[in-house]
Formats: C-alpha cells, sequence, structure tokens
C-alpha cells in the first residue's frame, strides 16, 4: 500500500498526517490511526495494552515510532508518536478490530504475492504492465518503462558485482549518474517535477525516460568492460555513462529549441480513468448504431 493510499484511506477519519521533506516520507500520528480503527475511549491505554501483549512490537517500538511536530485539536503543535507505511502497517497488525481486518487481509494477499514473483520474476514484470495499463499509460511508454527496468537491473548487478552496498552507495551513484546527464540530483529533479515519495522514473516523459535509460545503459556497459571496483571507481563510471546522455540530452535540446528535461510528469498525459471508459463506450455506441443503420 502506497502512502497516498494510506492518506486517502484515513483521509476521511480524521488521522493527522505530515510529510518530511528530508526522509521523503509521510509520517501518521499513531493515536490517530489506533482511535480511528478501535474507537477507543482511552487511546493511551489501549496503545499501552497493545504494546504489553505484543512484546516484539514493544521492543521495536522506539524504532517504529517517532516523535513528530503535529497540530493537536486545541490547534497547538505538540511533538507526537508517528510512523511511516511502514510501521502503521506493523502496529495495525497487533490491533485486533473488525476495522483493522481488511488490511490484514491485503497485507496477506500482498505477501503471497510477493512469495510469487520472488519464485517466478516474469510476474512482477507482468504486474507492473497491468499496473501502468491500468493507472492509464500508453503501450509505447510502458514498453519503454519496462525496458528501463530491466537495464537499471543489469547496472545495479555491476553496481554489486564491484561491491557497491545497497541502500545509501546505491543511492549516490544514481545521483551521480542522474545529475551528470540530466544537472540535477534525484532530489533536485522531483522536486523540480513536484513530486514527493512517486517515482521519478513513472513520472518521467517518454525523452527523459529514453535519455535516462542511455545513461544506465552506458554506466552498465562500461562497467561490464572495466570491471571497477569500490564506490569511487564505480562513481566514476557511473558519471561517464551520465556524460554519454548528457551529450545526446545537449544535440536534441540545440535541434528543439528548448529543455527537454521538464517539470512536466507523464502523469500529465494520463487520461483519467472515467473519461476513457466514457470516450470507449461513446465509440462502442456510435459503432453499434453504424452497425444498425
Amino acid at each position: 500500500m502506497s502512502q497516498e493510499m494510506m492518506i486517502k484511506l484515513f483521509d476521511e477519519r480524521q488521522v493527522r498526517v505530515v510529510w518530511d521533506d528530508e526522509k521523503e516520507k509521510y509520517f501518521f500520528a499513531v493515536s490517530d490511526v489506533v482511535e480511528v480503527l478501535t474507537e477507543s475511549a482511552d487511546v493511551k491505554q489501549y496503545i499501552k495494552r497493545m504494546r504489553a501483549r505484543d512484546a516484539e512490537l514493544n521492543l521495536s517500538w522506539g524504532t517504529i515510532c517517532t516523535p513528530t511536530r503535529m497540530k493537536a485539536a486545541d490547534g497547538k503543535i505538540y511533538m507526537t508518536q508517528a510512523a511511516d507505511t511502514e510501521g502503521v502497517l506493523r502496529i495495525i497488525q497487533s490491533i485486533p478490530s473488525k476495522k483493522a481486518e481488511p488490511l490484514k487481509r491485503w497485507l496477506a494477499e500482498v505477501g503471497a504475492q510477493r512469495l510469487e514473483q520472488m519464485q517466478d520474476p516474469e510476474r512482477s514484470i507482468e504486474q507492473a504492465m497491468l499496473d501502468y495499463r491500468r493507472l492509464g499509460y500508453s503501450e509505447a511508454w510502458i514498453n519503454q518503462r519496462i525496458r528501463s527496468i530491466e537495464v537499471r537491473k543489469e547496472l545495479t548487478d555491476e553496481w554489486k558485482r564491484g561491491g557497491v552496498e545497497e541502500g545509501v552507495q546505491f543511492a549516490s551513484l544514481t545521483d551521480i549518474l542522474t545529475k551528470a546527464w540530466s544537472g540535477k540530483t534525484t532530489k533536485q529533479y522531483k522536486q523540480f517535477k513536484g513530486l514527493r515519495k512517486e517515482s521519478l522514473r513513472d513520472n518521467m516523459t517518454n525523452v527523459e525516460l529514453a535519455l535516462n535509460t542511455l545513461a544506465e545503459a552506458s554506466a552498465a556497459e562500461l562497467s561490464k568492460q572495466r570491471s571497477p571496483k569500490g564506490f569511487n571507481e564505480n562513481a566514476k563510471v557511473a558519471h561517464e555513462g551520465g556524460n554519454v546522455a548528457n551529450v545526446a540530452r545537449k544535440q536534441l535540446e540545440q535541434s528543439l529549441g528548448r529543455p527537454v528535461v521538464t517539470a512536466q510528469k507523464a502523469s500529465d498525459y494520463i487520461q483519467p480513468i472515467e473519461e476513457a471508459e466514457a470516450k470507449e463506450l461513446s465509440k462502442a455506441t456510435k459503432a453499434k448504431k453504424k452497425q444498425n443503420n
């Protein structure tokens, strides 16, 4: 469940949510979530009892919850125990409430799907294509996006082979490569497009996605040829791969007479599902009338 879906779920139930720009995460007031799902008259006592009966949750409570500045009912700002999406879902698992059951079933379904995908990675690609179609992306964009996923995997496999650690080092190399071709770090690029936690690649235009894929494919091929070791050597290769796409970007911009790194998002071109369905229905109706005539 995405953070946006969590916000939508609790939107009408007065659950306080804040965005942490540094961590790039939404944080939900734990007491509000518990109150919504349990309708407890004394939320503090309920949380205390919940932690007492779930020793594992209690042990990791300090990690799950983060003191966060939030506005209370009296209009004042207080430090409030809050959790990100993952933390909220963990807390929900410990709530024996009918309102929590749909979320628990969803977690079980996602877990089962993930296990299936681990056994057969092709299912992950098929699911991604279905999800993109459902969201309204064009077939051309989807094909390009799937190809970019394959290229990204090739590059990260090369990074692993070169001894780069997943997490912070992967993110740093991605920043180096992205800035080399686009002139912006990943965070700057997302801010430029007005994104928060959304995927940058899912919001790139066709041209941006093509250039990013070129940068990653170039870095992967250079890595295969040179076998860089450690972060610093891989950083040089990432920068060089990004520069290949940077040259292509500048040549294209010169021909077009405009920038191709844009604040526009792929989603700007997605037709709302309701409109698309209405248009298809209209086509079908016209076709039927034509046949009858």
